[in-house]
């Protein structure tokens, strides 16, 4: 049960820095975030911000050693809040305000020590064979945060399905994620895709060169990609009815943005190796919109 508690000046802070970080690093996610209650936004943004950090370590120019210890650090961290041991003065506002939320809603923090995990994937150069072997570092990235998101939105009675389809829409989110980063990753010595399906799609040199061999067909990969993503985003907002309005309205904005984008990779496939694709701020907003209104869980409950 959620626990009401005023909060003190510096926690403010805390939860004002890491608002701050995500209204400018989460071009996607800070749409939905704004849809919340305030309590649940501030506890969503405390969140963000430190798996935003992170990231930012596995993805520095940093060599590998000192990732590795930095990422221990924000194991550290976790432990430290897990342990009560976070004070209001803390100097780390990411742990100060995620310390309040953890008191205020039940996350289940560990899920940050899993995150920590995939993260550490990354910094080691893990490559992915299958797509079991990718599903285990995308559940670790992405379907733990769908995880630690449901501990601040709560559910309705009877939802006994709700963890499953939060990490299955998590998972539905990282692969359009990867589908739209695949020449960024590329620049950083990484390809996420399976090794045997780029192969299978003749891509198997992956995406760091100027262009693909003739004989590949990258359209067929990304289609083929984009309806694994679909069924799994099918499966994933099963949640929707399970939560409260504006938190379903939260998901549904986010789930909204990235499967917009998953219909622009099929109508232009090769504009995902020309650089990011995007959605300008005017369609976000109109997704917010129609999520708030409950179109996006009538269209899930119809699924």
């Amino acid at each position: 049960m959620t626990t009401y508690r005023p909060v003190s000046a510096p926690v403010r802070a805390a939860y004002s820095y890491c608002e701050a970080v995500t209204g400018h690093e989460a071009r996607n996610f800070s749409y939905g975030i704004r849809l919340l209650p305030q309590e649940k936004r501030r506890a969503m943004a405390a969140l963000y911000a430190f798996a935003r950090r992170v990231d930012d370590i596995g993805d520095g120019s940093l060599d590998r050693e000192t990732k590795e210890s930095r990422l221990e650090a924000a194991r550290a961290v976790v432990k430290r809040i897990q342990a009560g041991e976070v004070e209001e003065l803390d100097p780390n506002p990411m742990a100060v305000a995620l310390a309040d939320a953890a008191r205020r809603f039940p996350i289940p923090l560990d899920g940050l020590e899993e995150l920590i995990d995939g993260v550490l994937m990354d910094v080691r150069g893990v490559t992915y064979e299958t797509w079991d072997d990718l599903r285990l570092y995308c559940q670790r990235v992405a379907g733990v945060v769908g995880r630690l998101s449901l501990g601040v939105f709560g559910t309705v009675p009877g939802a006994e399905r709700a963890v499953d389809h939060a990490d299955t829409l998590g998972l539905a989110l990282q692969l359009t994620n990867i589908l739209r980063d695949v020449r960024e990753d590329a620049a950083l010595g990484r390809t996420y895709l399976p090794a045997e399906e780029l192969r299978k799609f003749g891509c198997g040199a992956g995406f760091g060169g100027p262009a693909l061999p003739h004989d590949a067909d990258f359209a067929g990969l990304v289609h083929f990609e984009a309806g694994r993503a679909r069924a799994l985003y099918e499966e994933g907002l099963r949640l929707l009815p399970m939560l409260d309005r504006r938190s379903g309205a939260c998901v549904a904005a986010m789930a909204g943005i990235y499967r917009r984008l998953l219909d622009r990779f099929e109508r232009e496939p090769e504009a995902v190796l020309r650089g990011r694709v995007s959605l300008a701020v005017h369609e976000k907003a109109s997704i917010a919109v129609r999520s708030l209104s409950g179109i996006g869980a009538r269209g899930a409950r119809r699924r």
